[in-house]
């Protein structure tokens, strides 16, 4: 591995904006940082990450990946290596971080490790992914490294993977669980951070749109419609009643990354804001800064960006949230209406329904 001076002469491919001594407040979404805090003052959760960060074998990890992937370099893979140092250059990350391809059909990145990141691709996602795509991927990995993340995904990757086996963390199983979910809940939001780095990285909307339609319908892109896959992730948004939103909570608790419809969406929402306008004509945070950041403040603004999204949101669930905030009336009624399928639906003016002894019934249930 060259010096960072070395790596530093190698310029992109085509003409890219830089980010000379980005901070990665630049481009971290709200949520990640306001879960990354959630999750920080978990009961639990110091006692767990102290033991795992000391037990955890860091150099056998290395080694796993040296005997049984490729190590991207100059010669091999050279392309990757390319694109990799194309991406520390842009993000300005002084040391390249060491990447492996592992041969897995299933397409999928990471970013690892305790000490020092590791980016790790499986021949799925190489196979599936142009060039400009994969900028994208590369990017958005090397922006979890410029984030830090990888200690939490590293720790979390081993909580779910050998959860049978963590009998001597002196902790109950459901306080293990607990910190699991709230780590999973923390990497759905680094997700979306981490797309951000990825089209600053790539600075190309449509190649990042294209990425994330291929890994949810495969390599079909003759088959499929940017405007139309948006669009899902407005039906999924907007869609059904209060069941449909507890169904989507239940459904995205075990999944470790966001759904694929609502980082498209999440993405280009970014790509035509202001805030990403301000960034790529040279208007960011620094690090130099980083140390005078106030944790306050940051949690503020996330607070905020949450307040805005539930006000904003189509969901039924969050609507009645934000109706009970503002102290709406009839939540019983809103309540049994929204899940009224659940015992035939109820008489559209509310009246009441009589069963078979002619007794009135309150809609709803028996």
């Amino acid at each position: 591995m060259s010096d960072g001076h070395e790596q530093h002469e190698r310029v992109p491919s085509r003409q890219r904006r830089r980010f000379p001594g980005i901070s990665s407040r630049a481009y971290e979404h709200p949520a990640d940082r306001s879960a990354l805090v959630a999750l920080r003052k978990l009961s639990g959760f110091d006692t767990v990450f102290k033991a795992l960060s000391s037990l955890l074998p860091e150099r056998s990890l290395r080694l796993l990946f040296l005997s049984d992937s490729v190590r991207v370099s100059d010669q091999q893979f050279a392309h990757l290596d390319v694109m990799l140092r194309d991406a520390c250059h842009i993000l300005d990350l002084e040391k390249v971080p060491p990447m492996y391809v592992n041969q897995d059909p299933v397409p999928n990145a990471m970013c690892i490790g305790l000490d020092e990141p590791i980016i790790v691709v499986t021949t799925g996602l190489v196979e599936l992914l142009d060039e400009e795509e994969m900028r994208a991927v590369v990017g958005h990995e090397v922006g979890h490294a410029l984030s830090g993340h990888s200690v939490y995904r590293t720790i979390l990757l081993f909580l779910t993977s050998l959860a049978v086996r963590v009998a001597w963390i002196p902790l109950g199983n459901l306080a293990v669980m607990a910190i699991v979910t709230a780590l999973r809940e923390w990497f759905r939001k680094s997700e979306l951070s981490a797309d951000r780095a990825g089209l600053l990285v790539g600075q190309d909307l449509e190649a990042s749109m294209r990425g994330l339609m291929k890994i949810a319908g495969g390599n079909h892109l003759h088959e499929m419609n940017v405007n139309a896959f948006l669009k899902q992730a407005e039906e999924y948004e907007e869609g059904g009643d209060l069941r449909d939103s507890v169904l989507k909570i239940l459904n995205v608790l075990p999944r470790s990354h966001p759904f694929t419809t609502v980082r498209a969406a999440e993405l280009k929402k970014w790509a035509e804001s202001r805030d990403h306008q301000r960034l790529m004509d040279g208007h960011y945070p620094r690090r130099s800064e980083d140390k005078d950041t106030s944790v306050t403040d940051s949690f503020r603004e996330s607070a905020s960006h949450y307040a805005t999204q539930m006000k904003s949101s189509k969901d039924p669930l969050m609507k009645l949230v934000t109706d009970i905030a503002g102290g709406a009336g009839d939540l019983g009624g809103r309540v049994r209406r929204g899940f009224g399928g659940f015992a035939g639906a109820a008489p559209k003016d509310g009246s009441a329904r009589e069963d078979g002894n002619g007794t009135a019934r309150e809609n709803g249930g028996s």
